[in-house]
């Protein structure tokens, strides 16, 4: 799955994770999911649904590691398909 296939996936699986209140569109526009509006639920639904369809662990509590925008995420999936 290339760049722009993953960054689309993953912001459209942060809608399915807000149950549609927060839009693929906006996810893509940038900045931050708390703003739009990405609670600690649909975080966790996000990293459940991210866990599942990629075969990854994505820890959380790691320190010094921001979840907070689309950026974020995709480094996160890297790193945790990496490691």
């Amino acid at each position: 799955m290339g760049g722009t296939e993953l960054r689309e996936r993953i912001a459209e699986l942060v809608s399915e994770a807000t149950g549609g209140e927060v839009s693929a569109g906006d996810v893509l526009a940038g900045g931050s999911m708390i703003a739009l509006g990405v609670d600690s639920l649909g975080l966790l639904r996000l990293v459940d649904a991210i866990e599942l369809e990629y075969s990854v662990e994505i820890e959380l509590n790691r320190p010094g590691r921001p979840l907070d925008t689309l950026d974020d995420l995709l480094a996160l999936l890297t790193d945790a398909s990496v490691t």
